[in-house]
């Protein structure tokens, strides 16, 4: 290249979001740039471009999906700050021989994110820089001058810190006149697969140009332009002030590799073409995530060929049915990908249990952090309603079934149903059970009525009556038998073993007996040979025993563990001995009595009883193979995947119920670990009195689904037409008709109603709403014609849809919180517990009436003033605890709700779980499930009673001074329908408020300015004294 006539003019393009490290900013000449001088100089050199190595090291990019950091890696005014090497580096140019370099240094390639440290990601071919020659132009001194005109999408999308600092630098460069920057390459390494990918004569190019600069100097500049320093430090402190965008620091490695992959993704998905690209239409990347976090390395066939359903690729809506451990969850992951990144649409998961949305969170987290998309727990306590909208990164909400209601209700309110791309529904035969059936079928019916753009996907191991549920959602059926692990099925009948076989006469054939010595003893204390059944599997392979009630599952583990002999004990007794120590640790130095029996031996229960953080350590250690053994009820077979060699089910019942076939399949599905077991088993244990019933349970096809939306009246179909008006889906008689016969119930009209047809319910549930209060009929509707009359939404109706209230209970709540208005008691936090304790858990509780007496007798006046307000009295709890006759007539579920009002209150005072538990002699994890209900209905409560709130806010009272200095005439005329002797409690209960936390903040004032008791000067005189 010729050094004395070109201008070099550099286009700079900067990969979204890649930062500049500052090794690359503030890079220490290289041996070429050098002029020759004496030794002095060139130790002076050294010693300066060590300091500056030593402090330019960047550290590794930390995963942060916050997005409000404004300085990128940094943004510290500290000693390893950003400024911190600008004071090197101004260090460095006081040297003679290097002050000609600072424009140089200044200028560097802002496109280099070559370090050793962080291996961040090469721009694309297309971005690589431009070198253009201007033949037109020649530089008297022969100097080359470099122009960095950053492209627009570059100043769009790195930080505006970032975007000031380029201007301040260009302007300053023009102000120089002809001052020359050496013209330097664009380094940028990342994945070797990048590298590997980059064209030779791309690279070649670029080392030309770095030879040919290494050679240029520049004149001297001292009094040509400002500090380099003050340029930054005005550029970046000034712009911290300002409104700047917020963008993501998460993992920089985010991959030009990736990138290509998505859009060429997002082409295959739009084109008609076959060709699905890397992976089912996503990046290889993905594949090597599956196998890297979950060891997937193929799919089984059937996963390929329901993938590559036409109804797949035309996103129809889509049912499949597999037998339990078959793979399902890993299709709907791979359609929830494509979405998320390919299509750029959020995905909604419902799954039925809190555990499950916890595990799916944990599992699918990785892949968020990886593939650059938000994963977000909607479950108890935890969502956003409406969830925040994201510009960038698309969301994957996993939800219950409850959370999942309320966040489509919340995304059709705010006209943002359209963003949801796609429906995933885990466990679909659950429509058909009970109250959360229906909330499930209302869900499903509003994104099917509301979004058209929507794709819906349901699965489920135990579906039988498909064709209701494909009408219903307007949706194609995959099913395949394929099961990775064989499944062999067996009863146990005495000392006899027999198969099911269902060509054989009877169902089943013999197979073998029970070969083990029994003693007399263990013949009584273990009747049903469980000892001998688990013995052949444990503790080689692992077993779950299935109990039908939680306490038969403390006893079970017990007995077993007391006929295993001590050799059970020498497997793996250290990482045994670290289980209990952890749980030890979780619980506050506590341990259950039996899991300190049973864990030894490598046995444990598993039910309700446990608490949270216990369950999750327990589940871990039998995944690993710690614990080969657990005793459990029924719910572990819908929860968390914990597969086991040997099923067994104690007996054929779940509670006091027979079983149904639904769960049978549930539970002996869980026999047979893919890619560990060969084949699983499942072993019933009956006795000749259940026999005939089990012969039929074996052999008879699953229970249909069938829809509780009108049954469940109160959670059912009367919340659905609350919701229906309050969102405006649908607000006359005859549209809301048109929706009920669009819902899974009204595809089964024919089967389920007998007695009134589906018009006529639907009008008596509008005139019910509408004498409830919760309804009004449109008076300026003009209409003559019943179906054609508008409704609209009350205040008490949108309180209760607002805070999902169950509408068997929002009458009572309001009367509560009325009653709670007029005299709420602050001098204690009871009276604010009892009004956030659910009802529904209240109405199934049954008090210990001795420890209700010594609770009670135990509270303080203020206490007492509560319970008397509620209309319960120390009196009525002495007869009830002594069994005597009371006449006189108390409200049950408020006796209930009071006691559980105890608990909490216990719990709030005391924290600890097992005291609170012992106190009440109550199993912990129902003290912590009541704990996450009284959450869940005390974040319930708040949106119920938002109304009264924003109508404060609105009048002007914006805060708690506003309210505590108002005058309750003001507020009588300004809010509606509120009452003088609820304006006065407002204007008290505020000033009461403000009271105490002034006396709060006074007392911590004198506190910082008492002087230390243990002052120095303090403690040496009283030593003289």
């Amino acid at each position: 290249m010729n050094e004395g006539g070109s201008r070099i003019r550099r286009r700079v393009a900067v990969r979204k979001r890649n930062r500049p490290s500052l090794e690359s900013i503030f890079a220490s000449p290289t041996a070429a740039d050098l002029q020759p001088g004496d030794e002095e100089d060139d130790e002076e050199e050294m010693m300066a471009g060590s300091r500056r190595k030593k402090t330019a090291e960047v550290q590794p990019v930390e995963n942060n999906d916050s997005e409000e950091d404004m300085f990128g890696d940094y943004d510290s005014f500290a000693e390893n700050s950003f400024l911190a090497h600008v004071d090197d580096l101004e260090q460095y140019m006081q040297l003679p021989e290097h002050r000609k370099h600072a424009s140089d240094l200044a200028t560097d390639d802002l496109c280099s994110e070559s370090d050793k440290h962080n291996k961040l990601s090469v721009t694309t071919i297309d971005n690589f820089t431009e070198l253009k020659m201007d033949e037109h132009t020649t530089n008297e001194s022969r100097q080359e001058d470099v122009c960095i005109e950053p492209e627009p999408d570059l100043l769009y999308d790195i930080p505006s810190s970032q975007v000031l600092y380029f201007e301040n630098l260009h302007n300053s460069s023009n102000d120089l006149g002809d001052q020359s920057t050496k013209e330097r390459d664009c380094n940028s390494s990342s994945h070797k697969t990048v590298n590997e990918e980059l064209p030779q004569n791309s690279i070649e190019q670029h080392q030309q140009t770095d030879d040919s600069s290494s050679k240029v100097r520049t004149s001297s500049e001292e009094n040509r332009r400002k500090s380099l320093k003050e340029h930054l430090k005005s550029a970046m402190t000034g712009n911290a002030k300002a409104q700047t965008p917020i963008f993501s620091k998460t993992k920089q490695l985010k991959e030009t590799l990736l990138s290509e992959e998505i859009n060429v993704a997002k082409k295959t998905i739009e084109s008609s073409s076959d060709d699905l690209g890397p992976f089912y239409s996503l990046p290889s990347k993905v594949r090597d995530l599956y196998v890297q976090f979950k060891g997937i390395g193929k799919l089984y066939e059937w996963q390929h060929t329901c993938l590559t359903l036409n109804s797949v690729q035309e996103r129809k809506n889509l049912i499949y049915s597999l037998p339990t451990s078959g793979g399902k969850t890993l299709v709907a992951e791979i359609l929830m990908l494509q979405e998320l990144l390919c299509r750029r649409r959020d995905v909604l998961m419902i799954l039925p249990y809190v555990a499950i949305v916890q595990e799916k969170i944990s599992g699918l987290s990785s892949f968020g952090i990886e593939l650059g998309f938000f994963v977000e727990e909607y479950a108890g306590s935890k969502g956003k309603f409406p969830p925040i909208k994201r510009r960038e990164k698309k969301s994957l909400y996993i939800a219950t079934i409850e959370k999942g209601h309320s966040l489509v209700n919340s995304l059709i309110e705010t006209g943002r149903i359209g963003s949801l791309g796609l429906v995933v529904v885990d466990e679909l035969h659950m429509i058909g059970e009970g109250s959360r059936g229906a909330i499930l079928e209302m869900t499903l019916a509003k994104v099917l009525y509301t979004s058209k753009t929507t794709q819906i996907i349901g699965m489920s191991a135990t579906l039988n009556n498909v064709e209701d549920l494909q009408e219903f959602l307007q949706a194609e059926y995959y099913t395949s038998q394929f099961r990775p692990v064989e499944l062999k099925e067996y009863l146990k009948i005495n000392d006899a073993i027999y198969e099911v076989d269902s060509k054989a006469e009877n169902g089943m054939t013999f197979s073998r007996l029970l070969n083990y010595k029994y003693s007399d003893t263990l013949k009584k204390m273990d009747p049903d040979h469980l000892v001998a059944l688990v013995t052949e599997v444990i503790p080689s392979y692992s077993c779950l025993v299935f109990c039908p009630t939680k306490k038969n599952c403390e006893n079970v583990a017990e007995m077993i563990c007391k006929f295993l002999s001590k050799e059970y004990l020498k497997h793996r007794e250290e990482e045994k001995h670290e289980v209990i120590k952890n749980l030890k640790n979780v619980s506050s130095g506590n341990l259950c009595p039996v899991l300190k029996r049973t864990i030894p031996f490598g046995v444990a229960y598993h039910h309700s009883g446990l608490t949270s953080d216990e369950r999750k350590l327990l589940e871990e250690a039998y995944s690993t193979g710690v614990l080969c053994l657990f005793t459990c009820t029924s719910t572990l077979a819908a929860g968390v995947n914990l597969p086991a060699r040997r099923v067994i089910l104690r007996a054929p019942y779940v509670a006091k119920e027979f079983l149904k076939r639904n769960q049978y399949k549930q539970m002996i599905g869980r026999a047979g670990r893919a890619g560990i077991d060969s084949f699983g088993e499942s072993i019933l244990i009956l006795q000749e009195k259940d026999k005939q019933q089990v012969l039929e349970l074996i052999s008879r096809p699953l229970e249909n689904c069938y829809s509780h939306l009108v049954q469940e009246f109160t959670k059912g179909i009367q919340t659905l037409f609350l919701s229906l008006i309050g969102l405006k889906i649908a607000t006359n008689l005859d549209d809301i008709y048109h929706f009920m016969n669009g819902t899974f119930f009204g595809v089964q009209q024919k089967i389920l109603l007998k007695e009134k047809s589906l018009w006529e319910i639907t009008v008596e549930s509008l005139r019910y709403l509408t004498e409830k209060g919760l309804l009004q009929k449109d008076t300026t509707d003009k209409s003559e014609e019943e179906f054609q009359h508008s409704f609209h939404i009350t205040k008490l109706g949108r309180a209760s849809f607002k805070g999902t209230i169950d509408l068997a209970y929002c009458d009572v709540l309001y009367r509560d919180l009325k009653k709670g208005l007029e005299g709420l008691v602050l001098e204690s936090l009871l009276h604010l517990i009892y009004l956030t304790t659910p009802y529904d858990m209240a109405s199934q509780c049954d008090p210990d009436w001795m420890i209700y007496f010594r609770q009670f007798s135990q509270l303080s006046p203020a206490e007492q003033n509560v319970a008397a307000l509620l209309g319960v009295s120390e009196n009525f709890i002495g007869k009830k605890a002594s069994g005597q006759a009371i006449k006189k007539k108390v409200d049950k579920d408020t006796v209930n709700r009071l006691y559980l009002s105890f608990v909490l209150y216990a719990l709030l005072k005391e924290t600890n779980i097992w005291s609170v538990s012992e106190k009440f002699n109550m199993p912990r994890g129902y003290i912590q499930s009541l704990l996450t209900g009284a959450a869940t209905f005390s974040s319930c409560v708040l949106h119920f009673c938002e109304g009264r709130a924003k109508q404060l806010y609105n009048a002007g009272y914006k805060s708690l001074t506003h309210l505590a200095n108002a005058n309750p005439e003001v507020l009588i005329r300004t809010i509606d329908h509120l009452s003088r002797r609820q304006a006065k409690q407002i204007v008290s209960s505020a000033k009461m408020l403000l009271h105490e936390k002034a006396e709060a903040l006074q007392e911590e004032v004198e506190e910082l300015l008492r002087l230390p008791s243990d002052f120095p000067g303090i403690a040496s005189s009283t030593e003289k004294a």
